[in-house]
């Protein structure tokens, strides 16, 4: 009984891409604090509707011909709720607008721009090869880089951005990079397993993802290495063990036991609410652990 009313909230937070903006918003509020300062609601609100608007765009443009029949629970949901899709990323790109036009600075505006250029590019097939029309996807190798990037920009560069024109809050070059740095290796590590999830599809479509090209065992192993590499960058970086560090180890280790559970479990509420879920626990995490300290 409990299942039959929980799931369906359950589909409908995931799949119409609910979750993942408030994930996003999550990733904004670990920059804020991490930085010490003040979360802008502003930006958050950017960053929510911004990502609300990219993700369901980019899955109403990738529509198979018979969606009913696909072999994914998300395809069948989304196109089963197409109106209601249609609806949510239409209001998101209206309450962006307003945002943008009156709440960030010329700088910011650049950003975001720039962004949703690269969103767009991603999904909309504008580039010509071999007399068929390709988008920034089918480019070998690129997909994993792109969407870290997009988010590492929007969650990271954004708020630093923004807080520096704002409040004259001096975030120096090395600080800002090192942040894009870190957030850039966790994305793409817990984006890595969707590609996996994802290899057999990829390979009839001719995308040249990391499973693809190094294969699944090799991917998983990429994971790691990602997630090693923030592990070392937070070290190296760090001179004393704070509630930070100690924070953001934390959600590093079980992020990589996530990715490791992902060989062997193949449910997609697995990848969409626990590997997504990552990016909202990695604020939990932190905040938990300031106010323990």
């Amino acid at each position: 009984m409990i299942k039959k009313v929980l799931l369906p909230i359950l589909d409908f937070l995931l799949f119409s891409n609910l979750f993942i903006a408030v994930c996003a918003v999550a990733q904004g509020l670990v920059t804020y604090h991490l930085l010490h300062a003040k979360p802008d609601k502003y930006i958050l609100a950017i960053i929510f509707f911004g990502t609300l608007s990219i993700y369901n765009f980019s899955m109403l443009l990738s529509k198979p011909k018979n969606p009913e029949d696909s072999p994914f629970v998300r395809v069948r949901w989304i196109f089963s709720h197409h109106r209601l899709i249609i609806s949510i990323t239409l209001i998101s790109m209206l309450c962006l607008i307003p945002l943008g036009l009156l709440y960030l600075s010329i700088e910011a505006k650049l950003l975001m721009i720039f962004t949703a250029v690269l969103a767009l590019g991603y999904n909309v097939p504008f580039l010509t090869l071999n007399n068929q029309q390709i988008g920034l996807r089918n480019i070998p190798g690129i997909k994993l880089f792109l969407i870290a990037l997009v988010w590492s920009v929007s969650c990271v560069l954004l708020p630093v951005v923004e807080l520096e024109h704002n409040y004259q809050i001096n975030i120096s070059s090395a600080e800002t990079l090192l942040l894009v740095a870190k957030r850039f290796l966790f994305i793409a590590a817990i984006t890595i397993p969707f590609d996996i999830r994802d290899l057999f599809q990829d390979k009839l479509y001719a995308l040249k993802t990391i499973p693809v090209m190094l294969g699944e065992k090799k991917a998983y192993i990429f994971c790691q290495f990602l997630l090693v590499a923030y592990l070392v960058l937070l070290i190296l970086f760090n001179q004393t063990v704070n509630a930070d560090t100690i924070g953001l180890t934390l959600t590093l280790l079980l992020t990589g036991w996530l990715i490791f559970k992902s060989n062997i479990k193949k449910n997609e509420y697995y990848y969409f609410f626990y590997l997504d879920g990552t990016m909202l626990l990695q604020y939990l995490v932190l905040v938990l652990i300031s106010f323990i300290s």
